[in-house]
């Protein structure tokens, strides 16, 4: 069953390469949605797969790629959206 989940991903997270690398991380898992750069610094995501899927992604958002420094993750249900493939937005 899919499942969608919106996150939002505080702290050093812009200008480190954390939406490219999120979008290879939920490409690999097999996820689709998007990810983007927020006016105030953060990036917002949303990402639909299963279960297992989004827990992994979530886990993976908590630590970013190696540059990133992320402080917060909140993370909200979403209604289901269907998305070909995930992109960067």
């Amino acid at each position: 069953m899919t499942a969608c989940q919106r996150y939002r991903v505080s702290g050093r997270v812009q200008g480190v390469g954390f939406r490219f690398a999120a979008c290879a991380e939920a490409q690999r898992l097999g996820i689709t949605g998007w990810v983007r750069n927020l006016p105030n610094g953060d990036v917002e995501a949303l990402a639909c797969g299963d279960a297992d899927q989004l827990l992994v992604f979530g886990q993976w958002l908590h630590r970013g790629p190696r540059s990133a420094r992320v402080t917060d993750v909140v993370t909200m249900d979403a209604p289901a959206e269907v998305h070909e493939e995930f992109i960067v937005r």
